[in-house]
Parts: C-alpha cells; structure tokens; sequence
C-alpha cells in the first residue's frame, strides 16, 4: 500500500560527464519524490539517463550536485556511511553480477552472513525461502553457468532481499534476456509490487508500466519531461517528446 511517508527525495540532481570531445549532463536538475511502497517507473530512449539516475539513488554514480534523501538523511552529504544506506536498498542489474565460482545458496546468503552476521543456519534457511519465493529451490546446488538467463536473473532478485532491503532498485532487468525469459522475472516484480515492496525500475517493457507501475517517470536528455499516473501518461501524454517515443514503442 503506498503512504504518503517519503522513502527517496531527489532534489536538482545533476550528474555531469565529460570525454575528449565535449562535457555533458546525463542527469539535467531531476527532482521528484518516491513514497513507501510505490512502484515507479522509469522511461525513456537509450541515453536519456535513466540508468545514471537510478544508480544515482544508492550512489553507484556520485552526482556532480544536488542532494538525494534516504528516509530523511541526506547521503549526498559527507562522512555519510552509504555502505549501511546501500544494504537498505536491494539493487538488480541488467547483467546479473553473480558469482560464477559460487552455488545459488552461497551467492544468496553471503551478504546477510558477512554484512549482517547471520549464522550459516539462519542464512540457508531465509535462502531456501527466497529461492521458493522465485521458484527455483531446486537450484540451490547449481552454479550459474547452469542457469538460463531468466533463472539468474530470478536469483539475482533473491540475492538483493536476502537483506531485507526497503526499496528495490532495477536497472533494466529484462534487457539482457531472450524474449521467452521476460515473463518469468517480470511474475516475481509483480508478486513484489503486490506485497507492498517500494521499487524503481528503469524498463522497456511498457506492459509492466502499465499493469504494475503506480507512477511512470519520463525521462529525456537529463530530464524528466513528464511523470503521471500510467492511464494519463500512456493514454494522454502531453509532452511532444514523449508522444513521439510512445509512437514508436507502443505497438
């Protein structure tokens, strides 16, 4: 259920980069507000910077200036442990990041038993749950080299809430999956969204925006154009950027 209690307050974020040739701004003074247990999405063409703005969240990409608050503290401020903010935000990549030399189950319970002391025996066993939850306990022994794509990503997702993390963070999830993949780890964002979990995900799949999402977030050259409920934002989007990039996704 959403609140009206904010989780993530971003203010005039600006992330610049600079190559040889020029200097430019992924990110271009995002503001918005996400509240506990909203879904929102992110949209928008390749290199409009919405991976930039969502690894922006948990600082994976340090923003050149503007402030983001977690739960009230802001972590863009120094002597800020964002190692202990981070452990609060479950992150899921479009390229998996397991490691290859370890089990399923030893991939899931080596952060709660490293970071958060958990015994072996209680780790196992809140692993053994997640990997029913995303339904693949049958998996636990297997390395990933054994795993379809959409299975990994599946364990990925179950890494990250072994922390017990109070948002979600995804970055593009079922970009890097065969098209017969998707439904099944897109299933397990929706059992997610349903259960009350606050999530961020950067997407192309403009049916999870539509069916899952509580709030879809236009992102354009560093800037977010537009943002609405997905009944106005799909059924009546008023920005002529976004109108064009709907024209040519949505089938």
């Amino acid at each position: 259920m959403i609140t009206d209690e904010p989780i993530i307050v971003v203010e005039d974020l600006v992330k610049t980069f600079s190559t040889p040739d020029r200097t430019f701004n992924a990110l271009d003074g995002i503001s918005t507000t996400i509240n506990k247990g909203e879904v929102v999405v992110v949209i928008g063409p390749s290199g409009s910077g919405k991976s930039t703005f969502i690894r922006s969240l948990n600082l994976l990409e340090v923003p050149t200036s503007g402030k983001i608050f977690f739960e009230g503290e802001d972590i863009t401020g120094k002597n800020v442990d964002i190692n202990r903010h981070r452990q609060r935000m479950g992150m899921v990549f479009q390229h998996f990041n397991l490691f290859p030399h370890k089990t399923v189950l030893q991939n899931i319970i080596m952060a709660p038993q490293s970071l958060k002391r958990m015994s072996k025996h209680d780790a196992e066993q809140k692993g053994m749950e997640l990997l029913a939850m995303v339904h693949l306990e049958e998996k636990a022994g297997s390395y990933p080299a054994q795993l379809s794509g959409g299975q990994k990503q599946r364990i990925a997702i179950a890494r990250s809430l072994a922390m017990e993390p109070e948002v979600m963070l995804f970055d593009e999830p079922t970009s890097a999956l065969d098209p017969e993949m998707v439904g099944e780890v897109l299933d397990i964002m929706k059992a997610l969204a349903k259960d009350g979990m606050t999530m961020v995900v950067v997407t192309h799949e403009m049916g999870f925006a539509k069916e899952v999402g509580d709030r879809v977030i236009f992102v354009n050259e560093g800037k977010i154009l537009e943002e609405n409920s997905p009944e106005k934002l799909f059924g009546n989007p008023k920005d002529p950027r976004l109108q064009d990039f709907l024209s040519k996704v949505l089938v």
